[in-house]
C-alpha cells in the first residue's frame, strides 16, 4: 500500500509538472484565442461610421476619429509614446506637400506605447494608417476595409498586449501602437514620425503594418480560403520572414500568399503603404493585406462588406507574430 501510494504521489507530481509546462506552451495560443471579433466590431463600426465623414486628412472626421483611438488607450491604461502630446504627434500641412497631393490641414499621428520589461529600449512597432479620403459628390467614403480594419485591429493588438501586462506576462520589448495620418496622400505620417525620430530609429526592430485585413479579394472571393498576403518579410531580414513561417504554422494556419512580395509585381504594393518610411531606413517590415476588391476607394466601403471571422484570424497572426518579436531572446537581424 505505501509503495502504491508513494509512486501515485511521483505520478501526480509529473502530472502537474507536465500539465504547467504544458499551459506555459499554449499561453500564446491562450491569448491569441482571446482575441475578440466583438471588440473588431464595436470599434469598427464606430471608425467607418457616418459620423467619421471618410476621415479625410486634417478634416473634423480625421480628428475626431484621433480622439476616439486616443480615448480608447486611456480607457486601457496604456501610456502615450513618450514625445508626443497625449498620444498627438502634429503632423504639420507643410510636411504633407507633395506633386500631385491636395493641400491638406494639420493632422495627427496617434500613438500609444507598452514599454518593455526587460529590454525597454528596444521597440516593435505595429502601424496602420486611420485616414480615408472623405467626402466626394455628397457621399462618404467610410474606408471600412481601407483601413478601418487595421485600425481596429491595432486597438484589439493593444488591449491583448495590456492584458498581459496585467497578469505579470507583458512584452519584454516596447510595442508602440502607431496610428498614421495621411496615409492615402503619400504616407506622409510615416514618414514625419520616422524623419522625426521620437525614437531612434536603430532601436526600432521592426515594424508591422496592417492596411486592409477584412475582405475578400478578387483572387479568393470564390474559393473562400483562408489566407492573408505578406509583403516585405524576406527583404530586409530572413530571420523575420522565417520567425512569420513558424508562427503561422504553429497557430493561425493561414495561407500566406506573397504575389505582391515579387519586385517586379505591377502593383508595386511594397511601396504603397506606411511600412515603406521604415524599409527605406533599413527596419524589416511585414505588410498584411488581403488584397483589392470592388469597393476600394469607392463608397460602398463599408463594415456590412467585412468579414469579421477572416479579420480575426488575420489579427490572431499579426499578434503572435509581434510577440515573438517582442519577446525572443534576441532581436531579429538584417540580412
Amino acid at each position: 500500500m505505501k509503495v502504491k501510494n508513494t509512486v501515485f504521489f511521483f505520478m501526480a507530481v509529473a502530472a502537474l509538472h507536465s500539465g504547467t509546462i504544458h499551459a506555459q506552451k499554449d499561453r500564446v495560443r491562450d491569448m491569441m484565442e482571446h482575441l475578440s471579433k466583438d471588440e473588431l466590431i464595436k470599434h469598427l463600426t464606430i471608425i467607418a461610421g457616418d459620423e467619421m465623414e471618410g476621415r479625410k486628412t486634417g478634416e473634423p472626421g480625421q480628428k475626431m476619429a484621433a480622439n476616439y483611438i486616443r480615448n480608447i488607450y486611456r480607457n486601457l491604461e496604456i501610456a502615450p509614446l513618450p514625445g508626443t502630446e497625449d498620444y498627438f504627434q502634429t503632423v504639420p500641412s507643410d510636411a504633407m506637400k507633395r506633386m500631385f497631393s491636395p493641400k491638406l490641414n494639420d493632422s495627427e499621428n496617434v500613438a500609444a506605447y507598452i514599454k518593455g520589461s526587460e529590454k525597454p529600449d528596444e521597440y516593435i512597432v505595429i502601424s496602420a494608417h486611420y485616414d480615408h479620403v472623405g467626402v466626394a459628390n455628397g457621399e462618404i467614403y467610410n474606408g471600412a476595409d481601407d483601413n478601418g480594419t487595421g485600425t481596429t485591429a491595432l486597438l484589439e493588438l493593444a488591449r491583448m498586449f495590456k492584458i498581459a501586462e496585467r497578469n505579470g506576462n507583458g512584452p519584454k520589448r516596447s510595442v508602440i501602437f502607431l496610428h498614421c495620418t495621411g496615409e492615402e496622400y503619400g504616407l506622409h505620417g510615416s514618414r514625419f514620425f520616422v524623419n522625426s525620430k521620437i525614437i531612434p530609429l536603430e532601436q526600432i526592430v521592426a515594424d508591422l503594418n496592417v492596411d486592409m485585413i477584412g475582405r475578400w479579394d478578387f483572387t479568393y472571393e470564390k474559393s473562400k480560403k483562408d489566407y492573408i498576403y505578406l509583403v516585405g518579410s524576406d527583404k530586409l531580414s530572413t530571420e523575420l520572414h522565417n520567425l512569420s513561417e513558424t508562427m503561422n504554422k504553429k497557430y493561425t494556419k493561414l495561407h500566406l500568399d506573397y504575389t505582391y512580395n515579387d519586385d517586379k509585381h505591377p502593383e508595386m504594393i511594397y511601396y504603397r503603404s506606411d511600412h515603406y518610411n521604415f524599409a527605406k531606413y533599413n527596419i524589416p517590415v511585414i505588410f498584411y493585406y488581403s488584397g483589392e476588391h470592388a469597393d476600394y476607394h469607392k463608397p460602398t466601403d463599408t463594415i456590412e462588406k467585412i468579414d469579421f471571422d477572416q479579420m480575426l484570424k488575420r489579427t490572431q497572426l499579426i499578434f503572435v507574430t509581434a510577440w515573438e518579436l517582442a519577446n525572443r531572446t534576441e532581436r531579429i537581424k538584417l540580412k
